[in-house]
């Protein structure tokens, strides 16, 4: 019979072989580039590091969400996240600066469209 804990464990040893895959992969990439070679111990180690890594900004994510008293993680957290890596901090700056530009021209476009529907539906009138 297998219990919630059972499935959880399974959940994350599933979790875990695919950052060790996606690793594996950008590590092979990478040494084509560059014509090196990874070992399997270092990949080992990529992984993780990786995934602790990502345990502990997911950790650190839903404690600045509940400390604002909110359910779900917003901008602002990620990027109190990435606070500690100047790089990061700058590239989720970045990204998020860009999302922010799309979602604006988005909604007016969208303003836009529903002007000019509203004017023929005046002038069929």
């Amino acid at each position: 019979m297998s219990t919630a804990m059972d499935e959880e464990e399974r959940k994350l040893q599933r979790l875990k072989a695919a950052v060790h895959y996606t690793v594996g992969r950008l590590c092979q990439s990478i040494g084509e580039d560059h014509q090196k070679e990874f070992s399997r111990q270092v990949i080992a180690a990529i992984a993780e590091t990786t995934f602790r890594q990502c345990d502990i900004f997911a950790k650190d994510l839903e404690a600045f969400a509940r400390h604002a008293k909110r359910s779900t993680v917003s901008v602002d957290d990620v990027k109190l996240t990435a606070r500690r890596s100047t790089a990061l901090s700058n590239f989720i700056q970045r990204k998020s600066e860009e999302i922010a530009s799309t979602n604006q021209e988005q909604r007016d476009i969208r303003k836009k469209s529903a002007g000019k529907r509203k004017n023929k539906e005046t002038e069929m009138e």
